[in-house]
């Protein structure tokens, strides 16, 4: 996976082991056909299913595998870091209780906004919250990546305290020379100096980008030639596609065997978008962010922004919807661009850049300044906190957890995977 959450535990564990000579163990949900014995540190995958029904891509773990279990409590952890809230950190419950060490647990993502979309009935969403929310109050200390996700947690039921600790990038600050930028546009439409304009992520509609392809063709109507690139995959795309087509924008996508289609654009409009699907080579999207002028997020669901963080490094500025999580530290004009949710207010951007692109420059160069921050110097102030939480643990002064009401399960559950265990020591 290349998604946020999944690029965080990967920068935690290649920190926590190259960088600070510490030991980890990373429990993950099994993908089917990967190799999980290339990592600088061992990976524990176990029996998942595929969830791509209710969320694209994507697989949800059954932790509870006695052989999995066994590689987790045999490597006697000081501290359990937990990235998702359901199966991962009811498997971290079990560990807690077989070695006794703390858990810390990650808000990353709206959860609320999730459920929504995947339960339609009211009484199962209640049901899946209820387990969600037990699980996060369990924890003996709870993370978000940011203010607006730590409020976003608190509006969905979750009473006690949290702590902001953010992500990094794995990017150096910096980005790449002229010839590395210009060559990953070889063998498609954009000249030299064209205006590009950037999207990374997944392609969903509740990213924003509906509002992106109204606001160019608002941009291409007033006669603006430009390059909008989005990078990513996801279940929306072909609406997202067939939305520019209706407004009359040319679409060019590049395939699988690396030639490039090209449709629409009968309208006569200036202006195009251009599909690349995922791309998982990080100099690739160095050179991607180092080519662009602008990249836009106007996704108000998104807790963080990762990708906003790795523009930022390439001394690319980013387009924020006022008041979203992502747009946290952005001052507009100084080191980003806020705007109102609205195709015109996009598109007013758009066209500022499109007129001064220097001005963009220089805003991106203070996005670089301002907003960077490495997954080194984030995961040494994680550490930090963990040391904090181990030390709390020892001496007695933890605060201690209301017993919840999945207590009884969790352990159940641990004295199964004893039993099993001692059962199969006494066969051998």
């Amino acid at each position: 996976m290349i998604d946020g959450v999944a690029t965080a535990v990967r920068n935690y564990a290649e920190v926590i082991t190259s960088t600070e000579g510490m030991n980890a163990i990373v429990g993950t949900p099994r993908y089917p056909k990967v190799d999980y014995d290339c990592y600088s540190y061992p990976v524990v995958p176990y029996l998942s299913f595929n969830i791509s029904r209710l969320v694209e891509g994507y697989r949800m773990g059954i932790p509870f595998q006695s052989k999995a279990l066994s590689r987790l409590v045999g490597f006697k952890p000081d501290i359990i870091h937990t990235h998702c809230p359901i199966m991962s950190t009811a498997m971290g419950r079990v560990l807690r209780y077989e070695t006794d060490a703390p858990i810390v647990f990650t808000y990353h993502t709206k959860f609320d906004e999730d459920i929504a979309k995947a339960v339609k009935k009211e009484r199962f969403r209640k049901a899946v919250a209820k387990v969600l929310l037990n699980n996060i109050a369990a924890c003996d200390e709870v993370w978000t990546v940011s203010h607006g996700a730590g409020e976003n947690l608190k509006a969905f039921g979750y009473e006690g305290n949290y702590r902001v600790v953010e992500n990094g990038v794995d990017f150096p600050k910096g980005g790449v020379s002229e010839e590395e930028a210009q060559a990953v546009t070889k063998g498609l439409d954009v000249p030299p100096d064209m205006p590009v304009f950037l999207f990374v992520g997944r392609i969903m509609k509740y990213k924003g980008l509906p509002l992106i392809i109204d606001a160019l063709k608002i941009l291409s109507k007033k006669g603006y030639d430009f390059r909008m690139v989005f990078i990513g995959g996801g279940v929306d795309q072909k609406e997202i596609k067939k939305q520019a087509l209706q407004e009359g924008i040319c679409v060019e996508s590049l395939e699988e065997d690396g030639s490039v289609s090209s449709e629409g654009g009968t309208q006569g409009l200036p202006g195009k978008i251009i599909f690349t699907g995922p791309i998982r080579d990080r100099q690739v999207l160095r050179a991607w962010n180092t080519r662009a002028h602008l990249f836009l997020f106007p996704s108000t669901y998104d807790t963080n922004g990762i990708v906003v963080r790795e523009a930022a490094a390439c001394g690319l500025a980013s387009v924020l919807i006022e008041g979203s999580c992502a747009a946290e530290d952005v001052t507009d004009g100084r080191n980003g661009y806020l705007i109102r949710e609205t195709p015109e207010a996009m598109a007013g951007v758009l066209e500022t850049v499109c007129r001064n692109p220097a001005h963009a420059r220089l805003v991106g160069e203070t996005a670089m300044r301002e907003l960077y921050i490495s997954w080194d110097e984030s995961v040494k102030t994680a550490l930090g906190y963990y040391e904090e939480l181990i030390e709390k643990k020892k001496s007695g002064q933890m605060t201690s957890r209301k017993p919840e009401r999945s207590e009884p399960a969790i352990k159940a559950i641990a004295l199964l995977y004893e039993a099993g265990r001692n059962i199969r020591s006494v066969s051998l």
